[in-house]
């Protein structure tokens, strides 16, 4: 049971409880409060059932009340637009200093945090209700529902709506970004406190204040998932790395809350029967100083949306005496430049599958935190699966790399929880295919991170290559913002973790091997994208080296030219969404020549400051990293100050499409995320010119698809594979515009065992 700050529910509750997960919430009935904000709306019905909608459920759990609003949107827009269900949970009150009131007003509020913490929650039911309805005032039904910790948490439904859901836990906020504030989410993570107690809103229909252990949040939030059954839930990010000074580089609430929604997701992953899910995770406060992912239209539009939230008209619409919304967000509603962007974390692999031999294909990804695996036998035969295999703890979004012999390996992250804070961290894991067609085990490779607490185990998802003995070299960006690879030795086993240098690296990297067997690695920077490559086949990796390119928007997707000369990357610029592709052609490292193009660290938060066109730490340092066999390490030289790798560049209009993320590509077809969040398609050949605007004509030469995608599309001969957000595989063949959804994964662990 909760601790209690005022009375114990009676024995009852526990039964309640198990009613509240297992079919319907159950509403608790109390007394009036004793604190001078505390008015009561009339008590709700006995019972107030939940409605889900059937195909995918979203769930979006976040620390503070406009986290979803600010880090999140237009992904949680686009989900309300579908008509399907959506669910956010907001861990703590966000009652802050208590003062509704802009930093600017010179006559502000007197400090009151219940309030202000309702005043933040009329916001976001104005908010979410405007985004679904189109209007504000759209009203709610507010309920009091018994946790799975022992407390209780207020349940509200859009009553125009009812599978449009926001659930509010109501424990304290840490009130400051990375002061040291024990009573805490991060306290409680780290033990520094035994329990967190409530900080509830003035107006709740929750009567009784609770404290929570850590137990007692991740059950909560566990049992939150099992009421509403999410295919799809979206976090915040567990890992967001630390500045040069060594403070966080985001919110400690939202950090830690998307540690325990981590740990809620592992506990709900082993309930017998729910769907698989996929998880998706967002970058905080950093994403602003990083290049813009949204058109003017589109971040207009989740201004708009901010503003509602901070109430900035003044107009009472909610009748509360606390207020409409966030006066302290109305100062600044786009803040420090969110509502012009939105980042994903982790998901953003288009490498996720693989052809076979024969025709044969396979496609990863992760359900459940499992791998999770479709096959299809023949170029014409269907796609079977998804199978889940064994071994849990994987982060979202896995990469593949086919070995000489025909044979796939997978690569992803892995987070582990442990039973104290000092344990948990993130490993890179490796599973390859045995001759039989099936997968082994999961291998660690480790993490080239010294420990959690240094970078917060900031790295990113793995890019491979591999040479005609089968053997691997693994590439990632640390949280120093620097590249660091490891290579499979002759004789098994893995060399150590050897830093490439670079600084300023951000988003993932991505590798590609030419038709001659020469490997090129390319990273992002906020202003341009750097490149790792060979002069020869099996030569030392030379880098990094100025590409030229200007800001992209981070995802990239590097390929083999289809005629065999060098390689293609294809990226999205900024704030238009266009896709662009840069050929660079089969001369190798040799063919850098002077230049003064970008330095790769423009608005960086690398612990370093040196010029991306030289080595970074470590790099060439005469330790043998430079031997191109026998230790393991990855080869590497470093090439003269200012050498430049330039490619040739082309695009492909795409205005009116817009939206961000990876480039998909299988030959000709190239795929990518919509402004609308879904599938769209068009072909190289079909070169449709620019028109301006919101012209219909715009779309002239794409084809969007009818499902939200989850993570990126990724190429196969014949064809483009994407994921949507309940699991579902969905197939594009080259030889048509249409999309084919196959086989959703059946509800129950058993089922996707067979």
């Amino acid at each position: 049971m909760a601790h209690r700050g005022r009375r114990g529910l009676a024995a009852g509750l526990a039964a309640a409880v198990l009613l509240g997960v297992a079919g319907t919430l159950a509403a608790v009935p109390g007394t009036s409060a004793d604190t001078r904000t505390r008015t009561f709306p009339p008590a709700g019905p006995a019972v107030q059932p939940v409605r889900t909608t059937a195909g995918e459920r979203v769930v979006q759990i976040v620390a503070h009340p406009d986290d979803d609003l600010f880090f999140m949107n237009p992904d949680t827009a686009q989900s309300l637009a579908t008509g399907r269900s959506l669910t956010s949970v907001y861990l703590t009150a966000g009652e802050s200093d208590g003062v509704n009131a802009r930093r600017d007003d010179p006559d502000p509020p007197a400090a009151d945090k219940a309030a202000y913490a309702e005043a933040r929650q009329n916001g976001i039911r104005a908010a979410y209700a405007e985004m679904a309805t189109g209007d504000r005032s759209s009203p709610w039904s507010r309920t009091a529902v018994p946790t799975a910790g022992g407390g209780t948490a207020e349940l509200d439904t859009l009553r125009a709506k009812p599978w449009i859901s926001l659930v509010w836990v109501q424990l304290h906020e840490a009130g400051s970004i990375n002061g040291d504030r024990p009573h805490s989410l991060h306290g409680l993570w780290d033990g520094r406190v035994d329990a967190l107690s409530s900080q509830l809103s003035s107006g709740t229909p929750v009567r009784e204040d609770f404290a929570y252990t850590k137990r007692q949040v991740v059950e909560t939030v566990a049992g939150l998932l099992r009421r509403f059954r999410p295919t799809f839930v979206r976090i915040q990010d567990p890992t967001p790395g630390r500045t040069p000074k060594g403070t966080y580089t985001d919110h400690q609430d939202h950090m830690y809350g998307a540690r325990f929604a981590q740990a809620a997701l592992a506990r709900y992953a082993a309930v017998p029967g729910h769907p698989a899910f996929g998880v998706q995770t967002y970058l905080g406060y950093s994403t602003g100083a990083l290049p813009r992912t949204l058109t003017p239209a589109d971040a207009e539009a989740k201004l708009r949306t901010l503003k509602t939230y901070a109430w900035t008209d003044g107009t009472d619409h909610c009748g509360a005496p606390a207020g409409c919304g966030d006066r302290k967000v109305a100062a600044r509603p786009a803040g420090h430049g969110w509502a012009q962007t939105v980042r994903h974390t982790r998901g953003e692999s288009t490498t996720w599958a693989q052809p076979g031999p024969g025709g044969s294909a396979w496609a990863f990804s992760v359900l459940d935190q499992r791998l999770a695996v479709w096959h299809r036998a023949g170029a014409t035969a269907g796609w079977s699966g998804p199978r889940l295999l064994d071994g849990g703890g994987i982060d979202g979004g896995v990469t593949s790399v086919r070995l000489p012999d025909g044979r796939t390996a997978v690569l992803g992250t892995r987070t582990t929880l442990g039973g104290r804070a000092a344990d948990y961290r993130r490993d890179v894991v490796l599973r390859v295919q045995r001759a039989s067609g099936d997968f082994g085990p999961w291998a660690s490779l480790g993490t080239p991170e010294r420990d959690d607490a240094s970078g917060t185990s900031a790295i990113s998802a793995p890019a491979a290559v591999v040479d005609p003995s089968g053997r691997l070299t693994v590439f990632v960006r640390d949280s120093a913002h620097r590249l660091t690879g490891r290579t499979g030795l002759p004789g098994g086993g893995w060399g150590p973790w050897t830093p490439l240098g670079g600084s300023g690296l951000r988003g993932d990297p991505v590798a590609a091997t030419d038709a001659s067997g020469r490997h090129t690695v390319l990273v992002p920077t906020p202003s341009s994208v750097l490149a790792w490559t060979q002069g020869e086949p099996g030569g030392p990796l030379s880098g990094p080296l100025r590409t030229g390119l200007p800001a992209t928007t981070l995802a990239l997707n590097a390929t083999a030219d289809a005629r065999g000369d060098g390689i293609r990357l294809w990226y999205r610029t900024p704030v238009t969404g266009e896709v662009r592709g840069a050929h660079f052609r089969g001369a190798g490292a040799g063919a850098g020549v002077p230049g003064t193009g970008d330095r790769g660290n423009a608005g960086g938060t690398s612990a370093g400051s040196r010029q991306a066109g030289t080595a970074g730490a470590g790099a060439g340092m005469g330790t043998g990293m430079g031997k191109r066999v026998g230790t393991g390490a990855v080869p590497t030289t470093v090439p003269a100050k200012a050498a430049m790798f330039v490619p040739v560049t082309s695009f492909v209009p795409s205005t009116g499409v817009a939206g961000f993320g990876p480039v998909g590509r299988s030959g000709d077809l190239l795929a990518v995320r919509s402004r609308a969040g879904v599938l769209a398609t068009t072909r190289t050949e079909a070169r449709p010119r620019p028109v301006p605007g919101t012209d219909p004509a715009a779309r002239s030469g794409w084809t969007e698809g009818g499902f939200l995608l989850a993570g990126a599309p990724a190429g196969l001969p014949g064809g483009i594979a994407a994921i949507g957000l309940d699991g579902t595989l969905h197939w594009t063949p080259s030889d048509r515009t249409g999309t084919a959804a196959l086989q959703p994964p059946p509800e129950g662990r058993e089922a996707l065992r067979r």
